[in-house]
């Protein structure tokens, strides 16, 4: 401003300046058009680093959503993984567990066949046993018979007051020694006494 105060040309022209208002600047033409090149050159490096972000962010995006995908199927897949595994155990346990059932109850079949294989041989043993002490009995019952004559034996016989066995006996005797009887008779009374009480007592 006091340059052009004092300037030569304004004292020429015979005037003082005062003040001076800019009312506009205008470049010329080529500054302009270089002027307006280089915003557009600005502005569409600014376009191309926002695209450049947007699509950085998108991919980012896009990244962390395939992460995040990636990272729930492992943990499915790790998940069917230990369900797999405990299903194999469990199936593994219930197939040891039916093992070992399997095992009691073979051992508990054994034992009770054992039990009664002991059973029966101590009851054949008992039996045997017993057989043996009646065997016993009765040879020693019998043992004082056995050197007895059949006719000593019958006439010690309880029995031996039966008139029939009497009879039955004499009967015996008589065909014992048929060979040293001549004549032998038999009354019909005798016959009659015998076969009667037979007939009765069948009848009974």
């Amino acid at each position: 401003m006091e340059g052009l105060k004092n300037s030569p040309a304004v004292d020429l022209l015979g005037v003082v300046i005062l003040s001076v208002n800019v009312v506009a600047v205008k470049p010329t033409p080529e500054m302009s058009k270089a002027l307006e090149t280089a915003t557009r050159e600005a502005l569409q490096q600014e376009a191309d680093a926002a695209i450049y972000q947007r699509r950085n962010f998108a991919v980012e995006q896009e990244r962390r959503i395939k992460e995040s995908q990636l990272n729930t199927e492992i943990a499915v897949k790790e998940k069917e993984k230990q369900i797999a595994e405990k299903k194999h155990e469990k199936k593994i346990l219930e197939a040891e567990n039916e093992r070992k059932l399997r095992e009691m109850r073979i051992k508990a079949d054994i034992a009770i066949e054992e039990e009664n294989r002991n059973l029966i041989e101590l009851k054949t043993e008992n039996e045997k046993k017993l057989a043996d002490i009646e065997k016993y009995k009765l040879e020693a019952s019998l043992k004082p018979y056995q050197q007895m004559d059949w006719k000593t034996i019958m006439a010690i016989n309880p029995s031996g007051s039966d008139p029939k066995l009497n009879i039955a006996v004499a009967f015996r005797e008589l065909a014992e020694n048929a060979q040293k009887i001549n004549n032998l008779n038999i009354t019909p009374d005798l016959l009659d006494s015998i076969i009667g009480e037979s007939n009765v007592q069948s009848q009974k």
